[in-house]
């Protein structure tokens, strides 16, 4: 009877700590993207602390200081948008491709990221968007990698096939490693460039879809 008693009770135990759980790891991972914003922005981060600097002109408390800075640093971007939807958008791009973009490192970093951002932003011309998402298969049937495929030609390697991808970072997938892999290993992904960069984003919190047809078919066809 006290057995019975006692599993009743840890029964009921358990189904309120699942019904909680939810919530705790909801928490958990809002206080997580909290933690790393304040971490990478927050008022003692080296971004926090120009922000403030920005604020000293109009404020003398520390605090006070990183609120208004970042207010301020809200509004330049505002204005900044205003004037890329204005006539002076083309003018700006000349002036970015005469000035970052020819800087040996930094331009090469700036063209990088301008073309997740192009992606991001839905532009026509942004040219990853040309790039074919696939599943890379190690080994031909092990760990699988979403990646990206940026030329269909492969190239040969010892006398065997090779295809170039590049596998994104997470959450920021602005860079990445670029493999060379046997062509045999690559499957299509099915899916669009905007639907692998937000599986990246969050961190694989969005699920990717269920790719069985997809590395039971043939490899993808090379041009």
């Amino acid at each position: 009877m006290v057995k019975r008693s006692l599993n009743s009770m840890l029964r009921t135990w358990l189904a309120g700590l699942l019904a909680l759980l939810p919530l705790l790891v909801t928490v958990s991972l809002l206080a997580w993207v909290v933690n790393l914003l304040n971490h990478y922005v927050g008022p003692s981060s080296l971004i926090g602390r120009i922000f403030a600097f920005f604020g000293q002109t109009f404020v003398k408390n520390p605090a006070l200081e990183y609120i208004t800075g970042t207010l301020l640093l809200a509004g330049f971007i505002y204005v900044l948008g205003i004037v890329v939807q204005s006539r002076l958008k083309k003018p700006l791009a000349a002036l970015v491709d005469r000035t970052v973009r020819r800087l040996p490192v930094i331009g090469s970093l700036y063209n990088l990221a301008d073309r997740f951002v192009g992606l991001l932003d839905q532009k026509q011309d942004a040219d990853i968007g040309a790039m074919s998402p696939v599943w890379c298969l190690f080994g031909g049937d092990g760990v699988a990698v979403l990646a990206l495929m940026p030329n269909p030609e492969p190239v040969e390697i010892e006398g065997r096939e090779y295809q170039v991808i590049l596998v994104p970072t997470a959450p920021v997938p602005i860079g990445g490693g670029l493999l060379y892999v046997p062509k045999d290993w690559i499957r299509p992904a099915n899916i669009g460039v905007d639907k692998l960069t937000s599986i990246y984003v969050s961190m694989g919190i969005t699920p990717p879809p269920n790719f069985a047809k997809a590395t039971s078919a043939t490899p993808v066809v090379m041009k």
